[in-house]
């Protein structure tokens, strides 16, 4: 009975607070009225009492997860599309062609902010491996690198080739390595969602061998730092922001280190001896403020999704920048434009059909054999010594009744 009584408490401890100053260590009260024997009749009422609970509260965090990704996913469409804004203008109407030393500035800027929260505890920092971390942030910065000179020495239509071959390769590691399965369903969606964007997107295709060589690379070390990200934060247990603030300095060294060179090989110019008006400063800032967000966002989403979940929602951003090149500032736009945005579209409410539906399904059968295993292993347990016991009481009241006879 102890045992039964123990576990009402403790429940009633940790869902409604009202057994608090049972078990308080410097405040003991005991209860207003006697507590009640749970008899063997009365305990699968018990039972399924503490089974809602568990529901309930497991519902709830499910709640807050999926607001949670919903948050993620908004933050990186906005803050993404608002920095492609800034930066074309720094770069395209400014004459600053200096990407991937911005990028570096990028990553010094988000290691300073996240710097400043740290010290003000708005998150709390979380020992890693040293060694895991700089290699992880060393990869991330060359992916980087080689996404940049990729697009300088190939055509345009062949860099979104790059960009989209990066999904069916993070697929193939994933399942290759991770022992991860992607349904028909899954796959067929993200079928259109690419042929979607190579509409809209690809315009020419013109081959090199060094463009080649650089967009493989990009591909496999753009893949495996996504699969990393996401497998770090979750077999570390470490959050999106906590990694970030370890690999932030990795990326920004390399970038710093190589940003100017990768840059130099590209433009013929030294970002040196560039000229920095008031103007180009201030979208300099302006880019990099928006950088913070943009990280902290991409580490979040991958981390809460996964990695072709974040590719799939950088096309969504790709098409959004079409539309809002075409509405506001007046681009070309074709037909074949339209046609290939609205079956990128589709693709991507496909894939987020899908997987909305695999995932409660997967829930679904998670809760059924969690409740089944609690059923086969606790009530058999806790009901044989609940019997035991009232077994027990019945024979000393017998006893008791013959004594008194006697």
């Amino acid at each position: 009975m102890l045992l039964l009584l123990s576990l009402l408490s403790l429940h009633l401890n940790r869902h409604s607070g009202l057994c608090s100053s049972l078990y308080s260590p410097t405040e003991w009260k005991l209860p207003s009225q006697p507590l009640r024997t749970v008899t063997g009749r009365e305990f699968p009422r018990l039972f399924n009492f503490i089974e809602d609970s568990r529901k309930k509260k497991k519902m709830g965090e499910t709640h807050s997860f999926q607001l949670g990704v919903i948050g993620a996913l908004a933050l990186s469409v906005a803050s993404s599309v608002a920095i492609v804004i800034c930066n074309k203008a720094l770069m395209s109407n400014l004459g600053f062609p200096f990407a991937t030393t911005l990028t570096s500035w990028h990553l010094m800027v988000t290691f300073c902010t996240l710097h400043v929260a740290q010290r003000f505890n708005v998150f709390e920092t979380k020992s890693m491996d040293m060694k895991t971390v700089m290699l992880f942030g060393i990869l991330n910065g060359v992916s980087i690198g080689l996404l940049n000179l990729s697009l300088g020495f190939n055509s345009i239509g062949f860099y979104q080739m790059t960009k989209l071959a990066i999904i069916p390769f993070t697929v193939l590691l994933e399942t290759i390595f991770l022992k991860k399965q992607f349904s028909q369903k899954i796959k067929f969606s993200l079928f259109v969602l690419l042929i979607g964007v190579g509409i809209a997107s690809i315009t020419d295709l013109q081959l090199n061998l060094l463009g080649s060589i650089l967009s493989i690379l990009a591909i496999a070390t753009t893949c495996v730092g996504q699969i990393l990200t996401n497998t770090i934060q979750k077999r570390l247990n470490v959050s999106s922001t906590q990694l970030l603030y370890q690999s932030a300095p990795f990326q920004a060294a390399i970038l710093f280190v190589s940003g100017p060179l990768v840059d130099q090989s590209l433009t013929n110019q030294n970002v040196f001896a560039y000229h920095y008006t008031p103007l180009v400063l201030t979208f300099i800032i302006l880019s990099c403020l928006i950088a913070v967000s943009v990280n902290f966002s991409t580490f979040l989403v991958i981390g809460k999704t996964s990695p072709v979940t974040y590719q799939v929602l950088g096309h969504l951003k790709t098409c959004l920048v079409l539309t809002f090149g075409y509405t506001l500032l007046h681009d070309p736009f074709t037909d074949r434009n339209i046609i290939g945005i609205l079956f990128a579209i589709f693709g991507m409410g496909l894939y987020s059909y899908f997987c909305t539906h695999e995932t409660k399904k997967k829930q679904l059968i998670s809760d059924l054999s969690t409740v089944s295993q609690t059923k086969e292993k606790e009530i058999p347990l806790l009901a044989s010594k609940n019997m035991g016991l009232e077994d027990k009481e019945a024979h000393e009241v017998r006893k008791s009744a013959k004594d008194s006879l006697v």
